[in-house]
């Protein structure tokens, strides 16, 4: 099985990025590829710019991925309640070759963030919105108090309850 996993942020020093990598290496014996939606930067998208570039090559790529996974884990950050920019953009541009855009995957959305929240506004949406985007919902998980439930050195959720219901709910993957 192959996974494509990745933070929905442009943050080098993502906590998303890290929860979205302990996630998909918890399913036993998946090639694992971790995605930075840096390397996918692209202008801001607008009908304007569509038209005058076309549909940009790293937007095709992204969609290559997605396509290239057996399922796909997507931990999302939260700004001001929503998707961050980077991430929205990416998936206006990607939309635009395929609206739906993640292909009939089964996916696994996550969300964290420090404050006890753990970014549960912008999992909401994404929930809402996947199937209209052709994700096949098969877990879901909003992570509280960051610091408090990762272990930063090891790269790992802190055993307990919150590691014990992510790695329950990542069997249900295979």
């Amino acid at each position: 099985m192959k996974i494509i996993a990745f933070g929905a942020t442009n943050s080098r020093h993502s906590i998303n990025k890290q929860l979205a990598a302990y996630a998909a290496n918890l399913v036993e014996g998946a090639e694992v590829e971790l995605l930075d939606i840096n390397e996918f930067e692209m202008p801001l998208f607008s009908e304007d710019r569509e038209k005058e570039l076309g549909q940009p090559q790293l937007a095709k790529d992204f969609y290559a991925k997605l396509g290239s996974a057996d399922a796909i884990v997507i931990s999302f950050a939260e700004h001001n309640g929503s998707y961050t920019a980077a991430y929205k953009n990416l998936f206006d541009w990607t939309s635009r070759i395929d609206m739906k855009v993640f292909q009939g995957k089964p996916m696994v959305l996550l969300a964290t963030s420090p404050g006890p929240g753990g970014a549960s506004s912008v999992l909401a949406a994404a929930v809402n919105s996947m199937p209209f985007f052709g994700g096949e919902l098969k877990v879901q998980l909003s992570l509280p108090s960051f610091y408090d439930n990762f272990d930063m050195e090891s790269g790992t959720v802190r055993a307990g309850e919150w590691d014990d219901k992510l790695k329950s709910l990542m069997a249900n993957l295979k």
